[in-house]
């Protein structure tokens, strides 16, 4: 077996193909775990998703003009960029999960645990869910 059939996870080459699409292999699958599903995953996400808008705008930025001019041609771009990319965080996720052969529930892992408490409230008093 070759040493990259080995790796646990991505050098910096695949790292940054996965972030825009790439399958990393079977053998890092529990780094591709932690990172869709795992603490800090969501924002992981919403960090991917806006450094390309952000390149895009940038060099907006050196035109010659005032702030007022700036802010009015990158905010009206930027900001529903960045919603759309809370908006669209779990579904982007799960699609991920699904590609490198995991189950998409794991992206709802941390928030069921989070409010497991609340559901167990839920069923003792109204009864478990169909």
């Amino acid at each position: 077996m070759s040493t990259h059939a080995q790796r646990r996870k991505p050098n910096l080459a695949q790292y940054l193909a996965y972030c825009y699409g790439y399958v990393l292999p079977v053998s890092m699958r529990d780094w591709v775990r932690h990172d869709l599903a795992g603490k800090g995953a969501t924002r992981r996400m919403i960090v991917r998703a806006t450094i390309p808008c952000i390149l895009l705008l940038a060099p907006m930025l050196l035109i010659r003009t005032s702030l007022y001019v700036h802010v009015s041609m990158t905010l009206p771009i930027l900001i529903p960029f960045i919603y759309f990319a809370v908006a669209l965080n779990t579904v982007h996720r799960r699609h991920r999960l699904v590609q490198h052969g995991l189950d998409p529930a794991l992206a709802d892992e941390l928030s069921r645990e989070r409010d497991a408490h609340l559901r167990r409230a839920y069923e003792q008093r109204y009864g478990p869910r169909p």
